[in-house]
Parts: C-alpha cells; sequence; structure tokens
C-alpha cells in the first residue's frame, strides 16, 4: 500500500464559493423545482434552516447527466456513473442537518461522488476536503466544483483511509455504506467533533452519529436505515 493509502493524491483547489449560473443554466422552473423540493424536505423533517436555504440554491440538476434534469429536484437517487449514485435530497439534508456544520469548520468527506454533497458543505461555509476513489468522477466532478466556484480540495484515494496529512478535522462525513467504522476516520476526528457514517451490510446501512469526547471515547448515536453504495478501501469492503 502507499503510505496513508494517498501519497500521490492530486488535488484541486477552488478559491472563490459564489456560484454564478446564466438564465440557460439555472432557469426559473429550476429554481421552483427547488422550492418545492425545501417544502417537501420540510415536510419529511428536516428543519435546520440553513440546510434548507443550501438545498434551496445549489443547482442539482447540474450534478446530473442532463437527460434526468426534469427529475433532478424529485426526492430521488440517480446513477451518475462508474457504478455510483448521486444520493437523494433528504439523504443529502439528513446527514448535512446531523453534522451541525458551522463556517469554518474542517469538514472531511470520504466519497465526493457528483459533487452534491460537496457542494452543499461548501456553501454552508465548511473548509472541505473531500476524497474520491473512481478516477474518472474524480476528474469530472473536481472541474464541475471548481467551474461552480465551490471552495473544496478534492482528492484521488482510499477514502477509508482518510487523510492524515490536513487532519484531525472537526467533522467527518462518510456517502457510501461501510461494514464497519474505519478505525482510521475515528482517529483524524478531533475531541468534541462529529462523524457521520452509515454502517451495515451491502443492501442497507444504519446511519450512526458519532461524537469524540476530550477523553478519546465515542459516543454512538444509531439513527435512520439507508441505502448507500459500499465504501470500498482497505479499511472498508
Amino acid at each position: 500500500m502507499l503510505k496513508n493509502g494517498l501519497n500521490f493524491l492530486k488535488s484541486v483547489s477552488v478559491f472563490s464559493s459564489m456560484i454564478v449560473l446564466s438564465k440557460e443554466q439555472d432557469t426559473y422552473k429550476d429554481k421552483g423545482a427547488r422550492r418545492n423540493l425545501v417544502n417537501e424536505l420540510k415536510a419529511k423533517g428536516i428543519v435546520d434552516s440553513k440546510v434548507l436555504e443550501a438545498i434551496g440554491t445549489v443547482p442539482r440538476h447540474l450534478f446530473i447527466h442532463k437527460d434526468f434534469r426534469s427529475h433532478a429536484y424529485q426526492d430521488k437517487a440517480f446513477p451518475i456513473g462508474n457504478g455510483q449514485t448521486i444520493s437523494q435530497p433528504y439523504t443529502v439534508a439528513f446527514q448535512t442537518q446531523v453534522l451541525h456544520i458551522e463556517k469554518g469548520d474542517s469538514v472531511l468527506e470520504i466519497g465526493t461522488g457528483s459533487g452534491y454533497q460537496a457542494a452543499v458543505l461548501a456553501w454552508l461555509g465548511a473548509r472541505l476536503v473531500s476524497i474520491e476513489r473512481q478516477k474518472d468522477l474524480y476528474l469530472k466532478t473536481s472541474k464541475l466544483l471548481a467551474n461552480l466556484g465551490f471552495e473544496v480540495e478534492c482528492l484521488l484515494g482510499d477514502g477509508s483511509l482518510g487523510h492524515y496529512q490536513q487532519g484531525p478535522f472537526d467533522k467527518i462525513i462518510v456517502t457510501a455504506g461501510a461494514p464497519r467504522i474505519p478505525q482510521a476516520l475515528v482517529d483524524q476526528l478531533k475531541p468534541g467533533g462529529i462523524m457521520i457514517i452509515p454502517v451495515g451490510d451491502e443492501k442497507e446501512q444504519l446511519m450512526h452519529s458519532l461524537i469524540k469526547k476530550s477523553n478519546g471515547e465515542l459516543e454512538v448515536i444509531p439513527l435512520h436505515k439507508f441505502r448507500f453504495v459500499p465504501l470500498i478501501g482497505e479499511q472498508a469492503w
């Protein structure tokens, strides 16, 4: 294995979190669909006003294939290639809400995927490092996030090992189903920090919120069941 599994990571940095879109890229219809989605998420229990504002602002239709544009604001997951999916908006909103993002938080995301979750976190002011193992997705998504003006550092590597070079982190979010909680990620979480991770088999996982106490012990809070693609790596599947 490479040292820490990440010796040859490639990175891209973006220096502005301002979204600048033309009327063709983000139409009145798109904006109206986002408002409807926000109302749907409210009805499903998402109460954090900043998370709802992020969902109502970030153009999800730009993170999926153009053929799905008319369905982009349905609360559904869609394939994005490489055996991966863009999570349904409720899942993105739920994980984000439970993370309790504060502006300036250092956040590690495991599984960049489409970049939609990363965009929501960046919009909320997270100082985000996001790791993707699929090279094609890494290249496509890192370019998209940069073009949209989101401040995200995208890395290519084994997310189950985290990124020791920039840790420890205030928050860690895992967007793929793990068979167990990777110790490498626990080690990279600051005291008082929060990790959100789905744990289970390859068909269904139970979302867990982990709070690291000052003595290093973990408070593990089981939440709801979800379905994610598997987390692949040295400390995963």
